[in-house]
């Protein structure tokens, strides 16, 4: 072969090489980096695991006021101040609350098996992507 064709090939071998590598990207990864959004996928979470308790007439509620029908109650946080720290899931109590990283007797949902790695997931990124009300 001559040094052209040879050149013309490794260039075709190295396009199809990218080209099975994008190809087998999980669609998780490209999902990822979508963002969160509160109404389609946190909502979801809060509606099947925490809102028996965080509304009004709620355990949740009657212990610490925080309601969670609404972005905006969500973001009023409990008695004692926000919940959320847009921007900063490693602090925001919410955060702290549903990851375990807060004692066991207030790990949330409380009484009740942890929530998953992918809704542990949806939340730290709902609040690292700012927390919107989106």
């Amino acid at each position: 072969m001559g040094k052209d064709i040879r050149a013309g090939f490794g260039a075709r071998v190295a396009g199809l090489c990218l080209a099975a590598v994008a190809a087998s990207a999980s669609p998780s990864a490209a999902a990822a980096a979508d963002p969160v959004s509160f109404k389609n996928h946190l909502f979801a979470i809060i509606h099947n695991r925490c809102l028996v308790c965080h509304q009004p007439g709620g355990d949740g509620f009657e212990k610490s006021g925080l309601d969670l029908r609404t972005y905006e109650s969500l973001m009023k946080g409990t008695r004692h101040g926000p919940v959320v720290v847009p921007g900063d899931a490693f602090v925001s109590n919410l955060n702290v609350l549903v990851e375990g990283r807060a004692a066991k007797g207030i790990r949330m949902p409380h009484n009740q098996p942890p929530l998953s790695a992918h809704e542990i997931d949806v939340f730290r990124r709902w609040v690292n992507e700012g927390a919107r009300n989106n």
